[in-house]
């Protein structure tokens, strides 16, 4: 069932989802500084593309806040208000509710990525 479900998300946004993240993962990686946050989004674009049969555990450390609070500040908030966008529009109607979810995913994930981990199901 995942498998139609990707297949059926890459046509509904999903491949313009994972292409924001790859996208960020190469702005990210233009200085030796953000080679980490840049590798953590093409981590992410993998989620992005397939996300149906994923899910995603968050995890705490120091590290990490410092990091999603670096992230949140330059490329966090306008890719979570366009996951978010999507994830509304989609959910106007009954068909497009589990790509809407899906879409709510990544918003959260735009957020706070460090610490996050893809967990397959």
């Amino acid at each position: 069932m995942s498998l139609l479900g990707n297949i059926l998300w890459l046509i509904c946004g999903g491949f313009c989802s994972g292409l924001s993240w790859l996208i960020a993962g190469v702005l990210c990686c233009i200085t030796i500084v953000g080679i980490p946050i840049g590798m953590q989004c093409f981590k992410f674009a993998a989620l992005g593309f397939c996300p149906f049969g994923k899910d995603v555990e968050y995890g705490n450390g120091t590290v990490s806040v410092l990091a999603n609070i670096v992230w949140l500040i330059v490329i966090g908030i306008p890719m979570a208000i366009g996951h978010a966008t999507a994830g509304l529009c989609l959910c106007i109607t009954i068909i497009g509710i589990p790509f809407g979810l899906q879409f709510f995913k990544l918003a959260k994930l735009s957020l706070m990525p460090f610490g996050a981990e893809i967990v397959y199901l």
